[in-house]
C-alpha cells in the first residue's frame, strides 16, 4: 500500500463516521418532524433532544476532516467537486447552519410559536442536509464532475437520476439510523412506548429504504453504467453483506434487540459506503481520473499521515469519551420542553 491508498482509506474512514455519526443526527431532526403535533409528539422530540444535544456539534468533525484531507491530499478532485457542484454544497452548507441554530433556539424559547418557528427550521433542514449531500455523492459516483474548475453542468451534474436516488437514500438512511439508535435510548430512558413507536419507524422506514435500493439498481444500471458495473462485480461482495445485515436489523428489531441492531444497522451501512469507493477504485472522479494521478506529492502525503496519526492520538480517545458520557447521562421525563 503506498501513501495516496494509505491516506484514501483514511479519508474513507472520515466519511463513514460521517455517515454513522452524522447520518444518525440528521436522522433525528427528520424523526422530529415525523414527531406529529407539538403536545403529541412532545415526548419524543425531548428524548431525539436529549439523545443528540451533547454530541450533535462534534459530529460535523468528520465532514470538516474529509473536506481537509481532500484538499490537502487530492487536490484536483476537491476542485473540480467544490467548483461544479458549489450550488448543493452551498445548501448543505446554509442547511447545517440553518438546523444548528434552530436546534439551540428552540432549546432557548419559551413562546410556543418561537418552539414551531424554530422546530420547523431544525426539521427541514435536516431532511434537505442529507439530500443534497446525496446527491454530491451520487454527481461523482455518476462521472457527471470532469477534472478541472466548473468543468461539469452546474445544474444538471446533481439533478440526474443517480444524484436524485443518491438524496433519498441518505435522507432515509439517516432516518433508519436515528430510528434504531433511539429504540434503545428510549429503553434505557425507561420508556418503552417511545421505544415501540421508534421500532415501528425502524421497521417501515428500513423496508422503505430497501425497496428504493432495489429500484436503484435499474437507475444506475442505465444512469451510471460504470458504477453499476464495478457494483455489480468487484463491490458486489459488500452489497450482498449490506443487505444480509439489513435483514438481519430488521429481524432484530422485530424482536426487539435494540442494542444488537444498532450494530448490525451501522455495519449495513458501512458496507454500501465501502462499496462505493471499491466499485469504481483506482478511479476517483469518473470516467477517468485515478488517485495516482489526483495524489498529492509524495512529501506532503508523509507529512499529512503524520499530522492525522499525531491528531488521531487526541482527538479519538475525545470523542470516545465524549459518547461515553453522552450515554450515561441520566433521561429527565420532565425535563421542559
Amino acid at each position: 500500500m503506498d501513501q495516496a491508498q494509505a491516506l484514501l482509506i483514511v479519508m474513507w474512514v472520515g466519511v463513514t463516521l460521517y455517515a454513522l455519526l452524522a447520518g444518525a443526527d440528521f436522522g433525528g431532526g427528520i424523526l422530529d418532524l415525523l414527531a406529529g403535533r407539538s403536545r403529541k409528539g412532545m415526548p419524543q422530540r425531548r428524548l431525539i433532544e436529549h439523545s443528540i444535544g451533547p454530541v450533535w456539534e462534534a459530529n460535523h468533525v468528520w465532514l470538516i476532516f474529509v473536506i481537509v484531507v481532500l484538499w490537502t491530499g487530492f487536490s484536483p478532485v476537491f476542485a473540480a467537486v467544490m467548483s461544479t457542484l458549489y450550488i448543493p454544497l452551498t445548501l448543505v452548507a446554509l442547511g447545517i447552519i440553518v438546523r444548528g441554530a434552530a436546534f439551540a433556539f428552540r432549546k432557548a424559547s419559551t413562546e410556543l410559536w418561537q418552539q414551531r418557528l424554530f422546530g420547523a427550521a431544525f426539521a427541514v433542514s435536516s431532511v434537505l442536509t442529507p439530500f443534497f449531500l446525496g446527491t454530491v455523492a451520487g454527481a461523482v459516483a455518476s462521472g457527471r464532475v470532469p477534472p478541472g474548475l466548473a468543468a461539469g453542468d452546474l445544474v444538471n451534474s446533481w439533478l440526474a437520476p443517480t444524484s436524485l436516488l443518491g438524496g433519498v437514500l441518505a435522507v432515509g438512511v439517516c432516518a433508519y439510523l436515528a430510528a434504531v439508535y433511539l429504540c434503545d435510548d428510549a429503553v434505557r430512558a425507561g420508556l418503552p412506548e417511545l421505544a415501540g413507536g421508534f421500532r415501528r419507524r425502524a421497521l417501515i422506514i428500513g423496508l422503505g429504504v430497501g425497496v428504493v435500493a432495489l429500484g436503484g439498481v435499474a437507475v444506475l444500471r442505465g444512469d451510471a453504467p460504470r458504477l453499476f458495473e464495478g457494483l455489480t462485480h468487484r463491490a458486489l461482495p459488500l452489497l450482498v453483506a449490506s443487505a444480509v445485515l439489513g435483514l438481519i436489523s430488521l429481524a432484530l428489531l422485530w424482536r426487539r434487540r435494540f442494542l444488537l441492531v444498532r450494530i448490525t444497522a451501522a455495519l449495513a451501512v458501512t458496507a454500501v459506503v465501502w462499496g462505493w469507493p471499491l466499485a469504481q477504485y483506482p478511479v476517483m472522479l469518473p470516467p477517468g481520473l485515478t488517485v495516482e494521478e489526483a495524489a498529492a506529492h509524495p512529501s506532503v502525503l508523509t507529512a499529512t499521515l503524520i499530522v492525522l496519526g499525531v491528531g488521531a492520538l487526541v482527538i479519538l480517545p475525545s470523542m470516545v469519551w465524549l459518547f461515553l458520557v453522552q450515554r450515561r447521562l441520566p433521561y429527565r421525563h420532565d425535563a421542559p420542553g
